[in-house]
């Protein structure tokens, strides 16, 4: 009985012999059972297939793979989500500005930034996910700088009224103060910058530190001034639309400034950052 079992045992072990043809001489062996076979193939094909996935994951072959977007592909996807995004803002100004119309027209009041600010901030409490696509949208809106005009008249609103699409989009990292009439805005440098109103650029400067910096002149009495600029996509004496790109971010933040009426305002009262 133990010698069949010793037969047994033996014939689970396996060797693999590499000998001379002419001599017979073995140059090389190697012994192994059943189970270190399996386990080295399973080796071998796990490392075959890392290997694959890093190749094609961490070189530009995986552009060959069949569907996968290439830089072409994806540089013109983004360009389209630009530009929906550009076309839902316009038809949200419309639709503001019909319903600014509607309410001029009945005697109302028009709709006010801070009231549509507050009731988004509600909305979005409540968690709806329409409010929040809104507040990205409202945000950007700007109102129509002939105002309304009524029987060929314009309505001449005081600045709280005027609706100012976003500089760029970032965070305020310093604040206004008497010291510094501005607002420096955090955001990645070679971000586009936009005009807050409809206006005309009436000054453009350089500076070795400073990079490039804009002043456009708006109706009633607006002026608004960009610096911290690395390139300009808008020269003197150019009009530009609210929301229209006109320069690119050089550093770390935007100084941005507003003035009404020859003095000085706080940004942050009239646009949400």
């Amino acid at each position: 009985m133990e010698k069949k079992t010793t037969r047994k045992k033996r014939s689970d072990i396996f060797r693999l012999s590499l000998t001379e043809d002419v001599s017979h001489r073995e140059v090389r062996s190697l012994r192994f059972s059943r189970g270190r076979m399996v386990i080295g193939l399973i080796t071998i094909l796990v490392l075959v297939l890392v290997a694959a996935f890093c190749i094609i994951a961490y070189t530009p072959l995986r552009s060959f793979i069949p569907g996968y977007p290439d830089a072409q592909t994806r540089k013109q996807a983004v360009q389209n989500a630009m530009r929906i995004d550009s076309l839902e803002t316009r038809i949200l100004q419309w639709e503001l500005y019909t319903e600014n119309l509607r309410r001029v027209v009945s005697g109302e009041d028009p709709i006010r930034l801070d009231s549509l600010i507050s009731r988004i901030s509600s909305e979005r409490e409540l968690g709806s996910k329409d409010a929040a696509a809104a507040d990205s949208a409202l945000r950007a809106m700007v109102a129509e700088e002939e105002r309304y005009e009524i029987s060929g008249k314009k309505r001449n609103l005081p600045i709280e009224g005027i609706h100012f699409f976003v500089p760029i989009r970032g965070s305020v990292s310093v604040g206004y103060g008497p010291s510094h009439p501005y607002l420096e805005v955090s955001a990645q440098p070679g971000t586009t910058v936009m005009s807050v109103l409809d206006g005309s650029i009436v000054y453009v400067s350089w500076d070795a530190d400073e990079g490039y910096t804009l002043v456009l002149q708006h109706d009633g009495d607006i002026v608004s001034v960009y610096g911290h600029a690395s390139k300009l996509l808008h020269k003197v004496g150019d009009q530009v639309r609210a929301g229209t790109p006109i320069a690119l971010l050089g550093n770390e933040s935007l100084r941005f400034e507003l003035w009404y009426e020859g003095r000085s305002v706080d940004p942050a009262g009239y646009i949400g950052f």
